[in-house]
């Protein structure tokens, strides 16, 4: 199991255009930031390799080349804004090299979103030109709700992004849960259990708050991805000092921030951070 940072940057990216702050133009490479995507790639029970992404966003053609993304079985979305869904007319050619179609999870208000910008995709019929489009099979999550894709169980997770209610997800191996169920982690004791995966993992991008039904659900985790976008309040999400008291909350071993601004200088923020907490940066690799 690795779990890779695509990007980490906010909705405009770093360099921003047009901008000559000391971190647009900054020579350290962990400044350069993608606009916020993951990948989890892992071995499904057959031995099968799998990558399911997270977010597919405007820059998801670089990100993916620079990963080598060979092929995606499944794509997450978090929520329908341009920064998180803008990429998924390039997923056609995975259709082509996989000869399969892609499955696509999100809650019904981002399905509907999509099939409204790409109706070249889902409704090809109406296309002049019978050209090459994705193959997508969508489906919709419901928070709480949780799902198996290809031996990796995930919960959907309520979160806050201003006033629109957005997803997370956990994602756990299937000896980590409770009867199967995916309701509830039960403890397990992740010094012993594959002390090199990433799992237990929970990726909260895009989050301004978090209502109380889901910490629970947040629990015993090895891994936090959390959005911590700059200094100065935001109506829509985390201040690095809002991130860091959710984190000391939430406990996990590592927490990881994600959707940063030019704001946050790598170096010089994590020089502030303690042991556990860190800034994220593109092409991180946890396994």
């Amino acid at each position: 199991m690795r779990f890779e940072f695509l990007g980490t940057g906010t909705s405009a990216g770093i360099p921003a255009l047009g901008c000559t702050c000391a971190v647009c133009t900054s020579i350290d490479p962990r400044d350069n930031r993608l606009r916020t995507a993951a990948a989890l790639r892992f071995t499904d029970p057959d031995g099968n390799p799998r990558n399911i992404l997270l977010d597919c966003g405007p820059d998801f053609r670089q990100q993916a080349l620079r990963s080598r993304l060979a092929r995606l079985d499944a794509i997450l979305f978090t929520h329908n804004h341009v920064d998180h869904t803008f990429g998924l007319d390039e997923v056609r050619r995975y259709n082509a090299v996989q000869n399969a179609p892609i499955d696509i999870y999100a809650e019904p208000p981002t399905l509907d979103f999509l099939r409204s910008v790409y109706q070249h995709i889902f409704d090809p019929s109406r296309n002049v030109n019978d050209s090459f489009v994705a193959s997508l099979i969508p489906h919709p999550l419901t928070p709480e709700r949780p799902l198996t894709i290809h031996g990796l169980h995930i919960t959907p997770l309520r979160v806050h992004h201003g006033r629109l209610p957005i997803l997370g997800f956990r994602f756990d191996r299937a000896s980590g849960l409770d009867g199967g169920t995916g309701l509830q982690p039960v403890p397990i004791d992740l010094t012993a259990a594959a002390p090199h995966s990433p799992l237990p993992l929970a990726y909260l991008t895009d989050v301004s708050s978090i209502p109380p039904e889901t910490y629970p659900h947040l629990r015993n985790l090895r891994t936090l991805v959390l959005d911590a976008l700059r200094h100065r309040h935001h109506p829509t999400h985390l201040t690095l000092d809002q991130a860091i008291d959710i984190a000391h909350r939430i406990a996990a071993q590592q927490t990881y921030f994600v959707h940063m601004s030019h704001d946050l200088p790598h170096e010089e923020t994590q020089a502030t951070l303690t042991p556990t907490i860190h800034l994220a940066h593109d092409g991180l690799v946890l396994e």
